[in-house]
């Protein structure tokens, strides 16, 4: 088998398309939870901080000196990116626990009830005369 149909087999199966498309949500996704924090949660937690704005707190280890630019770390940014963590984290774990919820209740739905065939009701009521004469002897 050829290396190129091996690939078209393997890109055309279904998980990977799946995979595909959940990467390319995700990615827009993260788009939407980095503005949800940046531009709304985090003024707010800043306004009720005093007018902070966590993406510019750092602390300089080194000052600049002529083209040399100063070393800082940016903590700040951290607490950014731990907040988005934290709020996609929170948003995987509701949609992950609906999908485990609505996944039980099909589950958990029973089947309906079979109709027994014709031939099948015939072998029981044989099946049943056959107990009550090996009974009655």
């Amino acid at each position: 088998m050829s290396l190129l149909k091996e690939f078209k087999e393997f890109a055309v199966k279904g998980n990977v398309m799946d995979l595909a498309v959940g990467v390319i949500i995700g990615g827009a996704f993260g788009k939407i939870v980095t503005s949800l924090v940046g531009d709304v949660v985090m003024p707010v937690v800043g306004f009720f901080l005093g007018g902070v704005n966590f993406t510019n707190l750092a602390v300089t280890l080194k000052e600049a000196h002529g083209t040399e630019p100063a070393s800082t770390l940016k903590y700040g940014q951290f607490c950014q990116n731990v907040f988005d963590f934290l709020i996609v984290a929170a948003a995987v774990f509701v949609m992950v626990k609906l999908l485990n919820r609505m996944k039980r209740k099909h589950e958990e739905a029973p089947p309906p009830p079979v109709e027994a065939t014709p031939s099948e009701k015939l072998l029981s009521e044989i099946r049943d005369l056959l107990r009550a004469g090996a009974a009655g002897k």
